[in-house]
């Protein structure tokens, strides 16, 4: 839910932020999402493996912010996506393309020298509230 007056996304399905920053934070009918990694909302341990599992529930957990904000995947504009290694651009991709699988908001896809609890990768979006 969103703090009122503030535009401040507090979501509950999703996990709670690591650090000093908002979930997400809504401005002018627009969502702009913190980075997702692939943690469980619940225990705030990391789920999966390889880099296509960690994409699904970084996913997940990104739908779950939207959702807290008023919007949904459907909604998405742009999306950033941090891997610690291209070589897993395929994977990720693959597990992505399902979720957009109709909607294609514009994408940037970048190798980040690391992410934060050792994750494989990360995702940030902007949307708009639905």
């Amino acid at each position: 839910m969103k703090a009122r007056g503030l535009g401040i996304v507090t979501a509950e399905g999703a996990p709670k932020a690591i650090g000093p920053y908002s979930q997400a934070v809504v401005v002018d009918g627009m969502v702009y999402t913190a980075g997702q990694i692939p943690l469980d909302p619940r225990t705030g341990d990391i789920v999966g493996k390889n880099t296509a599992e960690q994409t699904e529930q970084t996913l997940r957990n990104l739908a779950a912010v939207l959702q807290g904000a008023g919007s949904s995947l459907d909604l998405v504009v742009k999306t950033t996506v941090y891997l610690v290694d291209m070589a897993d651009f395929p994977a990720m991709n693959e597990v992505y393309a399902k979720h957009f699988a109709t909607h294609k908001p514009a994408r940037s896809t970048v190798q980040a020298a690391a992410l934060p609890k050792a994750v494989r990768v990360e995702i940030d979006a902007i949307a708009r509230v639905g």
